[in-house]
């Protein structure tokens, strides 16, 4: 029996980990979730090292640096997606952090 291919990325195999499709968070994890964000000096990192990737400039450090960020960000929205449909499920609707 052949195996199917399967995404094997960080953000693949956590998505698949997580069931995003599932809204099984407690309100209150759905809302600490749903808090999280980056910092503004990440803010700020991102911004820059975006700014030198349009230049053409960014190094290979750089570039493996906004990946990660990337990955992350991907990941945060894994997890804020189904904190979303968790609220909306248990009638709590989302709430976002003032």
């Amino acid at each position: 029996m052949a195996l199917s291919p399967v995404n094997a990325s960080d953000v693949a195999i956590l998505g698949r980990v997580l069931e995003p499709e599932k809204p099984t968070l407690s309100p209150a994890a759905a809302r600490a979730i749903l808090a999280l964000d980056f910092r503004p000096a990440d803010k700020e990192r991102m911004r820059f090292l975006s700014a030198k990737a349009q230049e053409g400039t960014l190094t290979r450090a750089g570039q493996a640096e906004i990946n990660s960020y990337e990955r992350v960000g991907h990941l945060l929205n894994i997890m804020q997606s189904k904190a979303r449909l968790s609220l909306n499920k248990r009638g709590g609707g989302p709430r976002r952090p003032s």
